[in-house]
């Protein structure tokens, strides 16, 4: 898998809103930072932010358009992307969409997201 796979892989394992199919694609040391702000470090702060979102955002479809490539090398890569969700929260429709930057680096073999940052369109 490339990098550029990954991006798919990854958008279609949020889709899903099923950790066990995020999980394999995040790493032990990675950080996220969500658009409200809020920082999660490690897997384990991760997987609870987002089962949180998961759960209160039904039938989320998650997409990542416009991605520029900023590193594309053989163990790291780095892009900045737009992207959009939409779904259900407490029964009405609900969509958000901005602005985010990811670093991949290759553990073992495997691409995984060892920092992504969220934010609003600016």
């Amino acid at each position: 898998m490339s990098a550029r796979d990954f991006i798919k892989k990854y958008e279609a394992a949020l889709g899903t809103q099923d950790w066990t199919l995020v999980e394999p694609l995040i790493s032990d040391k990675a950080r996220v930072v969500f658009s409200n702000g809020s920082s999660h470090a490690g897997k384990e702060e991760i997987r609870i932010a987002y089962e949180r979102n998961f759960s209160t955002i039904e039938n989320e479809e998650y997409r990542v358009k416009n991605i520029h490539w900023l590193l594309e090398a053989s163990d790291s890569a780095a892009y900045m992307f737009e992207f959009h969700w939409t779904g259900l929260i407490e029964g009405r429709k609900a969509s958000g969409s901005g602005r985010g930057m990811a670093v991949l680096v290759r553990e073992a073999d495997r691409w995984v997201l060892v920092g992504e940052q969220l934010g609003p369109k600016s």
